[in-house]
């Protein structure tokens, strides 16, 4: 969610759905319905809509100082870019991403303006910030609303950027933070837990895991670099994590009636008793995370004073770079 935010290659996974399932001298082929994705095409046509509407409010030539530069890209008037000394990703400044919504704690707390922790999700710091998460989305969602429909991806998609910018405002609170990283890492969450409780039906279950769990954690490690909100990383996912147990449950298949020798026997569908055990832990524990979290935001309280080393999950300082700022 911030200007340096990374996120890529989470759009392969490495799972093959089973088509067939055999039980005794029996086989089964599964038919599941197949979604027409047009709800993440249509996130990605806002996002870069929102962009657009951005930069031209920036209004570089009018509005720049000089004192980092001149604009980039002059030939596009009004909507150059900042110079580069003052935003490297090509994009406006930070006093027009604060006014346009960008998740700042001072003005969600104290100035009651919690919609910015919806607002800031469809903001980005620049061109590349904005080409890195709509390719991540377009590879990681399309696949998703095909699978379980637009209002399970959707949901997924909303509350886990809402949760990223909840758990950053917890804990970044002298920064400003754009982005849909939170909601993409929400994708990624909920395509883990999708995996967990749908194990049975899956073929190349370890490679798929194993696959899966590599792509998190390659996206968790950038975040720890500077200028990236890896709470809102962190966030998202866990948020996702849970919405996946409680939204992307499917029926197990299963033969009753074995006795019945013939072909005409009956399938039945049904869930897991472990499914409908997962799907209400997710229940109580989102429900608890995001009540938790949001009472200790608007009391003004900062996470980093209930864990003194939780500022390493944002950022590790090293010889090559500070984390001071």
């Amino acid at each position: 969610m911030s200007s340096g935010d990374l996120e890529r290659g989470g759009g392969s996974t490495g799972k093959n759905r089973a088509n067939s399932y055999s039980a005794g001298p029996y086989y089964v082929e599964s038919t599941e319905k197949q979604w027409t994705s047009w709800l993440v095409p249509m996130f990605v046509v806002a996002n870069v809509a929102v962009f657009v509407v951005v930069m031209y409010i920036n209004n570089c030539p009018k509005n720049n100082l000089g004192f980092e530069g001149s604009c980039v890209a002059k030939f596009l008037g009004r909507f150059s870019f900042q110079p580069l000394k003052e935003n490297p990703l090509f994009g406006p400044s930070s006093n027009t991403l604060e006014k346009l919504g960008a998740l700042e704690w001072n003005k969600v707390v104290h100035g009651n303006q919690g919609w910015r922790l919806i607002s800031c999700i469809w903001l980005h710091a620049g061109v590349i910030h904005l080409l890195v998460n709509m390719l991540s989305l377009v590879f990681i969602g399309i696949r998703l609303e095909q699978q379980f429909g637009f209002v399970h991806v959707g949901l997924i998609y909303l509350l886990s950027g809402f949760g990223g910018s909840i758990l950053s405002s917890l804990f970044i609170q002298h920064n400003i933070s754009v982005g849909a990283s939170g909601a993409l890492f929400g994708l990624l969450g909920a395509m883990l837990s999708e995996l967990l409780t749908n194990w049975t039906i899956y073929t190349n279950k370890a490679a798929a895991l194993i696959t899966l769990v590599v792509i998190i954690a390659i996206n968790l490690a950038i975040g720890i670099l500077p200028h990236v909100d890896n709470f809102a990383h962190i966030g998202g996912f866990l948020t996702g994590f849970l919405l996946g147990f409680i939204l992307l449950l499917r029926p197990q298949f299963g033969w009753v009636g074995r006795q019945q020798p013939h072909a005409a026997a009956h399938i039945k569908s049904k869930h897991k008793a472990y499914q409908y055990v997962f799907c209400v832990i997710a229940v109580v524990l989102l429900i608890a995370g995001f009540t938790v979290g949001l009472v200790m935001l608007f009391r003004g309280e900062n996470g980093n004073d209930h864990c003194s080393w939780c500022h390493y999950l944002n950022c590790v300082p090293t010889s090559k770079w500070s984390c001071e700022n």
